[in-house]
């Protein structure tokens, strides 16, 4: 035990106490500790602390502790005092405080009374942000210097109030409360609230911080000493305050918040602030005036319902102001204790014994809402599963019910009833008295069932009444497993589905009943299937032996699943290969080959497989593609003619084949003769679907022929085409055969030349002396002519054309004839000689004198001359051309 001159001062966590010791020497106790001190004469000495906190003298077991704490939000800054006698106290701006090595207040200098040990230090300073918070509130916060004399009356009133605060009871209450959390340290008096934020309230790191303000407590006239910064602090500032919040229609569960504006105030005069709007946020604590406080409303209305509280149970109720232009407002405190009312529905209740015809029941109280319960009310369906109705009423906590049927269900609810009223009923309670043994139940039926899953359904054994609570024990074995029956199924329904079977497997089943008195007999033993499943598909078919052209064997493997069952058939489809075909059923039974016919030469086909077992149809087997071989080209049809005929040359043309024998036509062969009988020749090979034969006559008709070869060999000819070429001018026609008839008459007959196509029309005869100067002496159809009015004797030319509609012939080979000799040509000229032209003179009278030129001899040589005169007398001389005829008549007239 310390002696009582011993006193201990109580260092808080995260605080440090400095002091200094007598050697001069400065020490540092951090907290949490006790620092005992010694006192000179006993007493308590002075222990002056740092603004915003006071000292609490705390006598527990005979020793004296000093407690430094946080103030009320009484507590003004400009009420602290000072040490004494210290000329300069500086109160640190919040910008200038030092983190984190703590401000160290100076001891203070003798006075006999106050040892330099009780000197606490400053709180540490709060967070850098807060220090900016703090500093844009501050308004010109200045060093000064208190007088003693302001000090001790400073000094007075602090007692006077601490003496106050300890008679009402607060003090004890804030000492064994910690510093309280940011924003939830109140007004408890109606103080002023400076520049919109309360006295004693708490920066963001715990510290209360309040603004110095000049001239609202009437301080003294400041030194000249104090400078500007100071002067500044003196002048007029306006105050917001806000009322706290009234409560009203408290009820138990909800309350009504009201409050008024904010009020402005200046120079001690209070006006309304009409031009703000402000936003209001109200927090509300359940757990005391230092508990944690929870937002509840945030907005611009001034009254609301707060509803979702607590019966009787005391809450505090927070309210903050703030605009635009105006920092946060704190209102002080208000509380209130909402009303009482009936109990909070209890729990239901637990049975802790039961027999055949009895039932043990307990419950445990629920929350009286401050009123005590006073009796319970339980209440029952009396095994009959309808109304509930009233078995015990009374302030116990347990009833034991009795005479009760044997394995019947019993439903139970509880209520609980204050002086208010009753309270809502608990949960339902459902349990059942004890019973007998139930017999064996029949044995499970099927219902339905799958692959992998069977569904069971079942009959409650007979003998047992339906109130009894049985669970059924389904057991199952598969076969062929070695671990016997195996728990399927362990429930109170009277059906179950059983999952993840082994498929196309025999089950047996068995199941027992179950209630509270144990485990009946198993039922008969029966047997159920599942289903096979649909077996895996075949494997890709195969090409067997030699792909054909019309025909491909493909052979396959039976499926590595099949299901669970045989395979009862396979289904072989079959499909072209090009877009759009569709896939055809080529094939179903039982062996695993098939020969697919009638296919089409050269061309691709896709197969595939189906399996069936009793599970279903398999999936389709992977694709084959195969390729039939391709064959020649099927016949083409007899090529045609492509334009008009012309006489010498034919242009052809002609279609594909009707078919190509499933490989593209690489060229095509065009044979020709002039006649059925005559010997074939090639006129024209190549890809082209076209020809011109040249080299042929006009007018005449040739049998052409056409085959299509591809990659696979020539195709078959064509069926003959019959073609004419277009008509032409005849031939050349012979010679003429010239027969002279007479010495002046020549016949000339000609032979009718190759026509052309076109009938000869005419012919046309050329005649002369001259090979070279011919005329046309005869024209017509006849194939013969006379000519005459020849000159015997004479060498002539001629030649023969034919003309058709086509046009005319070339002119035939000159023919050459000679007219045969004659007698000659008349005498032309003849006269007589008169006397002067005769040679010598004659008897004119009995004679005359003939004269004659010798005619054209045609052919012969002249021999001689018949003269006939008179009555046809005949006279023949030589070959003379004069004549003397005598003996005449004179004057006569020959």
């Amino acid at each position: 035990m310390l002696s009582r001159n011993v006193i201990l001062v109580q260092v808080n966590p995260g605080e440090t106490f400095t002091i200094r010791t007598e050697d001069g020497h400065i020490q540092c106790i951090q907290g949490p500790a006790h620092v005992p001190m010694m006192s000179p004469n006993g007493s308590v000495p002075p222990i002056f602390v740092p603004p915003g906190y006071v000292s609490q003298v705390v006598e527990e077991n005979g020793v004296r502790k000093v407690v430094v704490m946080p103030h009320s939000t009484e507590f003004h800054p400009s009420m602290h005092p000072p040490p004494p006698h210290v000329p300069h106290y500086m109160h640190p701006h919040p910008a200038l405080l030092p983190h984190p090595p703590h401000p160290v207040y100076p001891p203070v200098p003798g006075t006999g009374e106050i040892p330099p040990q009780f000197i606490h230090q400053h709180p540490p300073p709060p967070s850098p942000h807060v220090y900016q918070e703090q500093e844009s509130r501050s308004h010109g916060r200045a060093n000064f210097v208190q007088r003693d004399e302001r000090t001790l009356k400073m000094q007075e009133h602090l007692k006077k109030r601490l003496k106050d605060r300890q008679a009402s009871g607060h003090t004890n209450n804030k000492m064994n409360s910690p510093p309280s959390s940011p924003h939830k340290v109140q007004n408890s008096s109606n103080a002023n609230i400076q520049n919109g934020y309360g006295k004693g309230q708490q920066g963001a790191g715990g510290q209360v911080k309040q603004k110095q303000i000049g001239k609202t407590r009437g301080s003294p006239p400041a030194d000249p000493e104090m400078g500007e910064s100071d002067t500044e602090s003196r002048k007029p500032q306006e105050l917001f305050s806000i009322s706290k919040p009234i409560v009203s229609e408290i009820q138990a569960r909800s309350a009504v918040l009201s409050w008024n504006a904010p009020v402005a105030s200046q120079n001690g005069e209070t006006q309304n602030v009409t031009t703000e709007t402000f936003t209001f946020e109200v927090a509300i604590s359940s757990s005391g005036k230092t508990g944690k406080f929870k937002s509840i409303y945030v907005g611009e209305e001034m009254t609301i319902t707060v509803p979702d509280l607590r019966p009787a149970t005391d809450y505090h109720i927070r309210l903050s102001a703030s605009s635009s232009s105006t920092k946060e407002i704190v209102s002080e405190l208000a509380s209130f204790t909402t009303e009482s009312c009936e109990p909070d529905p209890p729990a239901a209740p637990k049975v802790v014994n039961r027999t055949k015809n009895s039932l043990n029941l307990q419950w445990k109280s629920s929350n009286d809402n401050g009123s005590k319960i006073t009796n319970y009310l339980l209440e029952w369906d009396e095994g009959k599963n309808g109304a509930f109705k009233e078995c015990y009423y009374g302030h116990l906590k347990q009833h034991k019910l009795t005479k009760l049927t044997p394995s019947t269900k019993y439903a139970f609810r509880l209520a609980a009833k204050n002086d208010i009223g009753m309270s809502g009923f608990s949960e339902p309670l459902v349990c059942y008295t004890i019973g007998i043994v139930p017999p064996p139940p029949l044995p499970p039926r099927l219902t339905d069932g799958g692959v992998t899953w069977l569904s069971l359904e079942w009959s409650p054994p007979s003998g047992i009444s339906a109130n009894d609570s049985l669970t059924y024990i389904l057991e199952m074995e598969e076969e062929g497993s070695d671990y016997g029956f195996q728990a399927g199924y362990n429930g109170d329904e009277l059906s179950c589905t059983l999952k993840d079977l082994r498929r196309s497997t025999s089950y047996k089943f068995r199941i027992f009943a179950h209630n509270t008195e144990g485990k009946s007999g198993p039922s008969e033993v029966v047997e159920y299937s599942t289903s096979p499943d649909k077996p895996g598909p075949p494997s890709k078919p195969a090409v067997k032996g030699k792909i054909h052209p019309h025909n491909v064997k493909v052979t396959w493997d039976p499926p590595k699943d099949t299901g669970g069952s045989d395979i009862s058939k396979y289904i072989l489809e079959i499909s072209e290969s090009s877009p759009g075909s569709k896939w055809e059923t080529a094939y179903t039974g039982s062996t695993r080959e098939h020969v697919c016919a009638h296919l089409k030469p050269g061309t691709s086909y896709r197969l595939r497989v189906y399996c069936v077992g009793k599970g279903g149809q398999s999936q389709a087997s992977d694709v084959l593609t195969v390729q039939t071989a391709a064959v020649p080209p099927g016949p083409c049809h007899p090529p045609c003619l492509a334009g008009k005929a012309k006489p010498r040359e034919l242009a052809l043309q002609w279609d594909l084949p009707s078919a190509d024998g499933g490989s593209e036509v690489t060229e095509y062969i065009v044979e020709m003769a002039n006649g059925d009988q005559e010997e074939r020749r090639q006129s024209y090979r190549g890809q082209a679907l076209e020809c011109t034969v040249n080299g042929l006559l006009p007018g005449r008709t040739y049998c052409f022929w056409i085959r299509a070869a591809n990659k696979a060999g020539l195709g078959p000819y064509s069926e003959k085409a019959e073609i004419t070429t277009a008509p032409g001018p005849p031939d050349v026609c012979c010679p003429p055969q010239l027969t002279c008839k007479t010495a002046t008459c020549v016949v000339a007959s000609w032979e009718s030349p190759a026509c052309n196509g076109a009938e000869v029309s005419e012919y046309r005869l050329e005649w002369g002396q001259v090979e070279g100067s011919m005329h046309i002496i005869y024209s017509g159809p006849l194939l013969s002519h006379e000519v005459k009015g020849l000159a015997p004797a004479t060498t002539y030319y001629c030649r023969v054309q034919a003309v058709n509609i086509a046009g005319a012939g070339l002119f035939g080979e000159i023919a050459m004839v000679t007219t045969p000799a004659s007698v000659p040509a008349a005498v032309t000229v003849l006269h007589l000689l008169e006397e002067d032209q005769m040679e010598a003179p004659l008897p004119l009278s009995t004679c005359l004198v003939l004269h004659w030129e010798e005619p054209c001899c045609h052919g012969a040589e002249i021999t001689g001359y018949n003269i006939e005169y008179g009555e046809k007398q005949l006279l023949t001389v030589s070959r003379v051309t004069s004549h003397v005829l005598e003996n005449l008549q004179p004057d006569t007239l020959y």
